[in-house]
């Protein structure tokens, strides 16, 4: 059965906003809330431009957007598939865990280190501690529908929280905070983008030199002190920041 017919799809004429766009815009919804999940065939265009009264050519370029896009793959003798969805996080103080079941994602983690280090310079001047210092590094490989999205490291100042390496992999570090009694209250945070390097193109399943986005951030709770240094990086394909710009008066 062609999952499409259980959208509620349609298209307003009278809108200024092409045909092809408005059709292109309701399947990404479908697809970034989970309704149309990875794996899934599309059915036959010709039968979905009768449902709704477009032509061939219009649903086709809706299609052809979504490909262009990364979030469908048109394949030899199968048909039109989702890919996967992209995660469009707000830029706001909250984990990527939580954001990604709020999107229908059904996150899953491999810790890959969860040990005491010492504190190199820079770790140190964000969490305000000593450089030498023991410090808390957890190192993580977050995945949506068993493909890797973001490749995370986070430092802790020490005795802040005991970080079972089971619970790391059952929930998000932000919620293992909350339940500790931490309350989470502001972040410095940078974004950016470099090229991957060997080990990180490996661990996300791209190419050597493929863009990377990356996030920094430092997170205090509600004494002022710095609970948390978090260096992270994103499969682009895979993952967004949305901002919300106002007008300064």
């Amino acid at each position: 059965m062609d999952p499409t017919v259980q959208l509620e799809l349609s298209v307003d004429r009278g809108s200024p906003v092409p045909l092809y766009f408005q059709l292109s815009q309701q399947l990404e919804s479908a697809i970034e809330h989970g309704v149309l999940t990875p794996g899934t065939l599309l059915g036959n265009e010709i039968e979905l431009a009768g449902r709704l009264g477009l032509s061939r050519p219009t649903v086709r370029q809706a299609i052809q957007t979504l490909v262009d896009k990364g979030l469908l793959v048109r394949r030899r003798g199968v048909g039109t598939q989702v890919v996967h969805s992209q995660v469009k996080r707000p830029l706001e103080l909250s984990s990527l865990y939580d954001d990604l079941e709020a999107a229908g994602q059904r996150p899953t983690t491999k810790v890959l280190v969860n040990t005491v280090v010492a504190a190199s310079a820079e770790v140190a001047a964000a969490l305000g501690v000593a450089e030498g210092g023991e410090v808390h590094r957890v190192e993580r490989l977050r995945l949506t529908h068993g493909e890797p999205m973001a490749y995370m490291c986070n430092h802790l100042p020490p005795g802040l929280l005991d970080l079972d390496t089971g619970q790391l992999e059952a929930t998000g570090l932000y919620r293992l905070m909350r339940t500790a009694g931490i309350t989470l209250h502001s972040a410095r945070q940078t974004i950016g983008a470099r090229a991957a390097t060997a080990g990180e193109a490996e661990r996300l399943c791209e190419q050597t030199g493929a863009p990377l986005l990356t996030m920094e951030r430092v997170t205090f709770d509600d004494t002022g002190r710095a609970v948390e240094f978090g260096s992270h990086t994103y499969r682009p394909s895979r993952y967004s920041f949305e901002f919300q710009l106002l007008v300064r008066s």
